[in-house]
């Protein structure tokens, strides 16, 4: 993945995920199919607390680099899956199992 040609905070989600040993981080550029987002960055937590870190991480991250926050929260208490909505990008945190269930790739 070419973190280069990304936007800075696509970017910074990605490095925060990296911090908190997040598995098979992936960024699907939805800009040319002109979707409600232009990037889903979707990674795999193997815990509820590891799922609850990446959020945390990402969160703090953006917010000391760029002073953004999430406009929408989902699922932050869930072991299974947490959504954080920055508008241009979602942050999506999966278990293995969801993951595979929901299959965004």
């Amino acid at each position: 993945m070419n973190l280069t040609k990304l936007p800075q905070a696509v970017r910074l989600a990605v490095e925060a995920m990296q911090n908190k040993k997040a598995s098979a981080i992936t960024v699907l550029d939805l800009s040319s199919i002109g979707t409600f987002t232009e990037y889903f960055v979707v990674c795999t937590g193997f815990s509820a607390p590891q799922v609850q870190a990446i959020c945390s991480e990402v969160e703090q991250q953006l917010y000391k680099e760029l002073h953004r926050e999430p406009e929408h929260r989902e699922g932050r208490r869930s072991a299974d899956w947490a959504l954080l909505d920055f508008g241009s990008f979602i942050v999506h945190v999966f278990s293995e199992q969801a993951r595979r269930y929901y299959d965004l790739e």
